[in-house]
Order: C-alpha cells, then structure tokens, then sequence
C-alpha cells in the first residue's frame, strides 16, 4: 500500500505556520523569513518524504520549472554539448529542468520554440553548434530570452558568444612574444570564427609594429565553408610554403583537427615543431591536443562557461546582457610553441 502524499499544508500545520511559508522555504529563495525557520521546515519536509507536484504548481503560476532550449544541431558535435553540460547542471540546482528541441539547417524555429510553449516552460533560449549570425522571424524574437554560441542578426536579443577577435590576438601575441616573426595562419573557410581569427591575427602583428604576410593566411579546406568532410588543403599548403626561400616559423591552425594534419605535413618534409616551426590552434580538444608529440598549445573554446553564465541568467542569479557579451577563450600551453 503506498504511503499518502504529504501536503504543504502538512507541513505548516506541524511547524504552526502558514502553506505559504513553507512554499516560500522550499521553492522561493526570495521570501523572507529566519535562517532557522527555513531550515526546519526543510528539515521536516525531507523528514516526511515532500515532493513538490510541479504539475500542480506549474498551472497556479501559469509557468513549469521548466527552460526550453532551441538547438542548432548542438546536441550533434562534441565541443557544443559543454555547453548544454554546462547549462543543465546550474539550472538542475535551483530545481529546473532543460528540454531540447533539435533543430537543423532549413527546420522552422518558430515551430521549435511553439512545441516548447507548450511545455509552460519559464523562459526560452536558442543555441547553436558552431558562432553564428541568426535570422530569427520577427514572431519568436520577444520569446527568446538568450541567444548562446550565436548573435541575432539585428542584436535584438541578448547573447553570450566566443571572443574569437581576442582570442586569435592572443595567440598570436604569445607567438610573437616567443619570437617567430613569420607567422602563416591556416583558417577555417566561410566561419564567422574565421573572420573574426584572421582580423585578431593581423591586429596583434600591428600592436608590435609587424606585418601579418596575407599570402600565408589560406584557408586550411577547400570549398566556400569549412567541414570536417571539405577535402583538406593543408599537404599542399606545407609543401608550397617550405619549398621557397621565404619560410614561416610558426603556423596557427583553425582548430586541433588541422593542426594534427600540420603535424603530420611538417615531418613529411623532416621539420621538426617546435625547434623548426611553432604550432598553435583553437579549440582544446583534448583528445588531439594532449596526445599529440609534442603536445599541442591551443586556446581552449569557452563553451562549458558560456553554458554556465547562461544557466546563472536564466536562474536569475547574473544580469542579462544588454546586448553581446563576448566570452574570453583559454590559453592553454603545451610543448608545441
């Protein structure tokens, strides 16, 4: 025979309170009352075996304890799931669960966000595989509450994003601070990423009065936009630069899966990294970037924190953005600089 449902009333009757203190101690931080009060109706509502009926509470608040997340194919690739990692376990303290909607290439984000409407979820973010520029229909932008990994296309909705500008200035300024003075960037093609990389690039050689060599910034792929299945550039890339003269002696690659193939590209032509030719990437996919001999300097990719801040905001714990708010990338030295 189960045991019967206790009620938040059962509990305020045994303590001598009212139902809306013992609501107000075990679902809403912001009711005031004594360290002891709240204490000792947790106390006896764990003692009783109280689970709060969140269908219940739910229909009186007209919310669920629920966030719903539009994915951009984000639960596909390995680097964005620290970001929804990151997002559930902040949210999952404060009692609130994340329901994801998949989306891909072409799919109708109004309907995805309509499916979570359903769910009376408390807000809604849209998050995307890869930093990207969004064209939401006008009809969802006021239901978006956050943007992460990617920026609305008129910035009319707040967003957490990677500072990729910044990123690829430090890199590149560390680099330099180690003096290689011909730098060669291999990039990824047709990512906002990549855009923003190479501007970082070229401004770090100007901060020290260089000049960045655009005949050594090519894309690492061939095609209008990087993939991982876009035929690689980057053999033909090593054996044109090290067949002159004119030589680099460091390369930046676009993420760790490229530089894996530079490594590979410089032994072909018996270069030996770091004595011969510096390497340096983005991302800090650790599975390359520690195995590789030597191991791989790289700035690490801020998903797990951008997962975190937006799981704060959305907790009501940090202030949303006014805008953008970039998020820095990590440096993370190895032995390949």
């Amino acid at each position: 025979m189960s045991q019967p449902t206790v009620s938040l009333q059962d509990i305020a009757k045994r303590l001598g309170v009212s139902a809306k203190t013992v609501s107000g101690a075990l679902h809403n931080r912001a009711i005031r009352m004594s360290d002891e009060t709240r204490e000792r109706i947790r106390a006896l509502a764990k003692e009783l075996g109280y689970t709060p009926n969140l269908v219940a509470r739910g229909m009186r608040q007209g919310v669920m304890p629920i966030v719903g997340m539009v994915a951009e194919g984000l639960i596909t690739q390995p680097f964005a799931t620290e970001i929804m990692r990151s997002f559930d376990n902040v949210l999952r303290i404060d009692g609130l669960n994340v329901f994801v909607t998949n989306i891909g290439r072409g799919q109708n984000v109004a309907t995805g966000v309509a499916e979570l409407q359903r769910l009376m979820p408390r807000s809604i973010v849209y998050a995307s595989m890869y930093h990207q520029v969004v064209s939401l229909p006008p009809s969802v932008r006021g239901l978006i509450a956050l943007m992460i990994n990617c920026r609305e296309e008129h910035d009319a909705v707040p967003a957490l994003v990677p500072a990729e500008y910044e990123a690829a200035v430090t890199i590149t300024a560390f680099m330099l601070g180690r003096g290689r003075r011909a730098i060669a960037f291999l990039n990824l093609p047709g990512l906002l990423a990549g855009e923003m990389r190479a501007a970082g690039f070229r401004q770090a050689h100007r901060a020290r009065g260089l000049n960045s060599n655009d005949d050594w910034i090519r894309p690492a792929t061939r095609g209008a936009h990087y993939s991982d299945r876009a035929r690689s550039l980057v053999h033909d890339r090593i054996r044109e630069w090290y067949a002159g003269q004119a030589r680099p002696d460091a390369i930046l690659c676009g993420n760790d899966r490229v530089a894996l193939e530079v490594y590979g590209a410089l032994r072909r032509v018996n270069l030996r990294i770091p004595e011969d030719v510096a390497v340096a990437s983005f991302d800090n996919q650790i599975e390359i970037a520690t195995r590789l001999d030597p191991p791989l300097t790289t700035m690490a990719l801020p998903h797990r924190e951008m997962g975190r801040r937006a799981g704060e905001i959305l907790a009501g714990h940090r202030a949303v953005p006014r805008t953008v708010e970039e998020i820095p990338f990590r440096l993370v030295e190895r032995a390949s600089v």
